[in-house]
């Protein structure tokens, strides 16, 4: 595609950035699609797939553990979980701007409306953000653009302002009847991709914080299976596969410094100890676990091997089970 100009538009998958960068096309401006993946959200194979219908070319940007210290300190705070989204929005437009710059683009532009989420799209968040990613004129937001003010590209006409939106609030219709008009039926819905809104995951996540735990192999475990953590005299985590693609998971994350433990003569799941300091303390609170979510034996006595050694053992009471779960 060969046009006089070129944007930068950031691509959630959701319904708000593909009607943005349909908004910009039709200006005869050329787009580039950027997508970010991090351990909390990846919707890389359902972009590309809307890439690939819009017939633009996609970036991909990996995060990394720079991005990792924003969500554990982020400058504005928190929502309602453990979401940080004005400063992980602003750090997505950072890297849009290095993209802008080494592609010779006019701006960058993404899907977000007015007033539509009301802690990280009000007017004043808005500002912060184009602000902190230090693209102040360079910066629009195709479906509220005439609400707010006019950018270097819009004085400068290479995008008519006037073909923009004026779509402020939280009622989806406004975005129906674009996407009606437009053709476009396939989308995620809002937020629904990112762990960090999540109030289980949260909590998990809070709790591997409060651990020293924030690697990116850290994270990836959050994900996966149920988490145990103990609380007397050590503080190692347990982590108890759900079936079988989060066994093979489990073992693929595994770290030479972490115990397996694996059901015997009966179907069970695979149990990874993460972090512990006492292993005769934890095997065998570690070994009931693995007992409790195994198919029932012929007797309530469960066979458990860890490394060379078998452990019998009965299923951990469930009191237990609940005031060790995270």
């Amino acid at each position: 595609m060969s046009s006089k100009h070129r944007a930068v538009g950031l691509l959630s998958g959701g319904l708000d950035s593909i009607l943005a960068i349909k908004m910009i096309l039709e200006q005869d401006i050329e787009v580039i699609g950027v997508c970010f993946t991090s351990p909390f959200f990846d919707n890389l194979i359902y972009t590309k797939s809307i890439t690939d219908k819009l017939g633009i070319e996609l970036k991909v940007v990996n995060f990394g553990m720079d991005y990792i210290e924003i969500v554990k300190n982020p400058k504005y705070g928190y929502g309602k979980n453990f979401n940080p989204c004005i400063d992980c929005h602003t750090y997505m437009l950072k890297q849009a701007k290095k993209l802008m710059e080494e592609l010779k683009a006019d701006f960058v532009f993404t899907g977000e409306v007015l007033n539509e989420r009301p802690m990280s799209q009000n007017r004043q968040a808005l500002q912060n953000i184009e602000r902190d990613a230090d693209l102040i004129g360079r910066l629009i937001r195709p479906l509220s653009a005439q609400l707010l003010e006019p950018t270097i590209p819009e004085t400068a006409k290479v995008i008519d302002r006037e073909r923009l939106g004026s779509i402020s609030g939280r009622s989806r219709k406004p975005q129906i009847a674009l996407a009606k008009k437009y053709g476009i039926t396939d989308f995620l819905q809002p937020a629904g991709g990112c762990l960090l809104t999540d109030e289980t995951f949260s909590k998990r996540i809070k709790d591997a914080f409060d651990h020293n735990e924030d690697s990116i192999n850290d994270l990836e475990l959050l994900k996966i299976g149920r988490h145990f953590r103990l609380s007397e005299n050590d503080s190692a985590k347990i982590i108890v596969g759900r079936n079988e693609q989060e066994n093979k998971r489990l073992n693929e994350l595994a770290k030479d410094t972490d115990l397996i433990l694996l059901p015997i003569e009966i179907v069970g799941p695979t149990v990874l100890i993460r972090n512990y300091k006492n292993k005769n303390l934890v095997l065998p609170i570690a070994a009931g676990l693995c007992a409790r979510y195994s198919d029932k034996s012929a007797n309530r006595l469960v066979k458990v091997k860890v490394d060379d050694i078998i452990i019998e053992t009965e299923p951990l009471d469930e009191s237990l089970i609940n005031k060790l779960r995270i």
